[in-house]
């Protein structure tokens, strides 16, 4: 069981890596003997981070803005420099924008769909080299794609660039994972129903707003950083290998609701 899961001396990048579910991903990852580079746009919550999951295990800081050409060259040249070989890649940088019908900017759009849906296409695109220098049939390169429940159903918010991003990246997943699974490269996302976040902070910060999304779950509860990590571990492991274009619900139930 132990040799199943294992993915000790593994090499991997986790976008967004310095908060919310990508910390939780990156933190799962370096207490299990992986060497980890994370990445996002502020550089001392980066540095920061990977100082802090430097005490369990190896943490590298590379700061960038995934959602630029020039921010995506740079990082994929840095880790270049430094590896030989990627093993597991989790897109997980991601940006939200929420607005009522009628009043949804331009910008709200423009933002949303190129960090959640073209950056993690170019930045696999450009870390390609070193995910097809890893790969074996025996153990493939992992890239881990982080969607969204609210790719899956119709969220009652009006994210309408977020939805519509999330339900992009799960396709895109499964239409990577058809065109490079003869490169030994297998493709997943994770739909991810409520966690601790940024991004969720406005309703969980609140007691009421809190109770009200637990009570949407069928599980009861907010995500866990082990729930989230445990399934990464999965996928990167000798247990995961055989899986490629799967959309996972992390969400505790909450897909079981409707048609997603």
């Amino acid at each position: 069981m132990t040799e199943l899961f294992k993915v000790e001396g593994k090499v991997a990048v986790v976008t967004g890596g310095s908060r919310g579910i990508g910390r939780m991903i990156a933190e799962g990852l370096v207490s299990n003997g992986v060497r980890v580079y994370i990445t996002a746009r502020k550089a001392d919550a980066c540095d920061a981070t990977a100082a802090e999951l430097s005490e369990i295990g190896e943490c590298i800081s590379i700061p960038g803005d995934m959602s630029t050409e020039e921010g995506v060259t740079a990082f994929a040249a840095a880790v270049s420099e430094r590896e030989d070989q990627l093993d597991i890649l989790v897109n997980n940088a991601g940006a939200v924008w929420g607005a009522p019908i009628g009043e949804f900017p331009d910008e709200g759009f423009d933002k949303v769909l190129a960090i959640n849906v073209k950056a993690p296409f170019m930045l696999t695109q450009a870390l390609l080299p070193l995910l097809k220098a890893s790969g074996s049939a025996e153990d493939p390169a992992r890239v881990i794609n982080i969607g969204s429940i609210d790719g899956r159903r119709v969220p009652d918010t009006p994210n309408y660039s977020y939805s519509a991003s999330k339900a992009g990246i799960h396709m895109l997943t499964r239409h990577m994972a058809h065109h490079l699974v003869h490169e030994d490269i297998t493709f997943n996302a994770i739909a991810p129903g409520p966690f601790e976040s940024k991004m969720m902070a406005y309703a969980l910060d609140n007691p009421e707003t809190r109770k009200a999304i637990e009570g949407v779950v069928p599980r009861g509860r907010i995500g866990s950083p082990e729930d989230v990590a445990g399934t990464v571990l999965y996928l990167s492991s000798r247990a995961g290998a055989y899986l490629t274009g799967a959309i996972i619900p992390v969400d505790g139930g909450i897909s079981t609701h409707g048609s997603g």
